[in-house]
């Protein structure tokens, strides 16, 4: 079957919305391959951070990022064979994946690896840019969204139940300034796709947002 007729169901939105969740149990629900386009940005700024990279270095990231041994199997996420789930989700870590996620070298290092996971019986990506840059013609495309408040407590409480400290204003200073070098990068800002179906979560249960886009799904 040729890649352009393998179904893609892309979830765009910013950090803490609850796209990853989403993303994840939508691709159990479907049988569906799932990409966690996060988690590559995230893998390249910890092997840049491990490796001793100024993260100012665009050239030397891209470099990383285009060499990296990313892997993804028994929903645990590899590291050239070393398992870094937890390691990956660290503040620091998604601060400077935001970061060097603004580079445009960084980005067209990442494009060919992302596209390679678009493999039958279909995709659930999901990221800031998988409608509007990476499968623009996916069959389905969702921007998750939800308010800064409620991200900055999933985020405290998702960290907490890690028994990872954490601090709301922090939090709340954090996201604020992910949101606007996102949304303001010249390379691929986050915004919704053409054509896309806007799910603000802010008072919406994951098991609700979930039945949301299955059932978009279904109507297609």
């Amino acid at each position: 079957m040729p890649d352009s007729h393998i179904p893609v169901i892309t979830i765009d939105g910013p950090t803490a919305s609850g796209k990853g969740t989403v993303a994840a149990l939508v691709a159990e629900r479907l049988g569906f391959h799932l990409l966690d386009s996060g988690a590559l940005y995230r893998l390249t700024a910890l092997s840049a951070m491990r490796a001793g990279i100024s993260l100012d270095d665009e050239q030397a990231v891209a470099q990383i990022a285009e060499a990296l041994p990313a892997s993804f199997a028994n929903e645990g996420v590899f590291l050239d064979g070393e398992e870094v789930g937890a390691a990956i989700r660290v503040e620091e870590v998604g601060n400077n994946a935001s970061k060097i996620a603004a580079f445009p070298g960084v980005r067209q290092a990442l494009y060919e690896l992302q596209l390679g996971f678009r493999k039958a019986p279909g995709l659930v990506a999901d990221g800031r840019d998988m409608g509007t840059v990476i499968f623009p013609s996916a069959k389905l495309k969702v921007f998750l969204t939800a308010s800064v408040e409620a991200r900055a407590e999933r985020r405290y409480k998702q960290l907490i139940g890690k028994g990872i400290s954490a601090n709301m204003e922090d939090l709340l200073e954090d996201l604020q300034a992910r949101d606007d070098r996102d949304t303001h990068r010249t390379v691929a800002p986050l915004v919704p796709a053409e054509g896309a179906y806007i799910l603000d979560t802010s008072d919406m249960t994951v098991e609700v947002a979930v039945e949301q886009v299955l059932h978009w799904h279904a109507l297609l």
